[in-house]
């Protein structure tokens, strides 16, 4: 049992940020993929799934809250707020089409992380002013894991937001092995990577490939 004490101001202290995704985890459920992100020091898992109803999402992100605290790892929802409630996620990340985040505030309470996606400037000083506790970066490159994506915002808007945004960031949207290194080179201290890793036939050998590339 780990003794970090996750909170809304920490949550985004660690280098690789993790999804899920189902359709891309080569068979693999994902507590088994969540289990081998874990085991190999991933500290921020965040729960994104859109096909899978209800009662499945419940059961999976339960059992996930499990792991990731006896890992002292940190818990995200994406968009689904009730159910990050229900299961005491340590956070719940939103679009910009979602539900706006002082409203997400009200319902989740002041211990509860609120992560917003932005892609513009002015999405993330709006991010800012409504509160947000991070933002979402992106995507940097251009991404096939969502389906109502928007173009690439490359680096200029990552540099923007190293320069000018004093909220942690994460930085989303096509990192891989190859491009990694880059993307930290430009200030961004965490990077959020779904297919890269849940796709890999090895995760750990990926995540140790992904954290040499950081290094170097």
């Amino acid at each position: 049992m780990s003794s970090r004490k996750i909170t809304r101001e920490n949550i985004l202290d660690t280098d690789i940020y993790c999804l899920t995704a189902l359709k891309f985890s080569k068979g693999r459920s994902n507590i088994e993929v969540v289990r081998e992100m874990l085991d190999n020091g991933i500290k921020l898992i965040q729960y994104r799934e859109k096909e899978i109803k209800s009662g499945q999402k419940y059961r999976e992100c339960l059992e996930i809250r499990k792991m990731t605290r006896e890992a002292g790892a940190a818990f995200i929802v994406n968009d689904d707020i009730d159910l990050a409630m229900m299961v005491e996620a340590d956070g719940v990340h939103i679009g910009q089409e979602d539900f706006p985040v002082q409203a997400v505030r009200r319902l989740v309470g002041e211990k509860m992380a609120i992560g917003l996606s932005t892609h513009t400037p002015e999405e993330a000083l709006g991010a800012v002013e409504a509160g947000a506790d991070y933002i979402g970066v992106g995507p940097i490159f251009r991404t096939f894991t969502k389906d109502d994506v928007v173009d690439p915002v490359g680096f200029e808007y990552l540099d923007w937001v190293v320069k000018n945004i004093n909220i942690p960031f994460v930085a989303i949207g096509g990192i891989k092995e190859h491009n990694i290194a880059e993307v930290m080179g430009r200030g961004a201290r965490c990077a959020a990577l779904v297919t890269e890793i849940v796709g890999a036939d090895d995760i750990g050998e990926m995540i140790k490939k992904l954290r040499s590339a950081i290094k170097a």
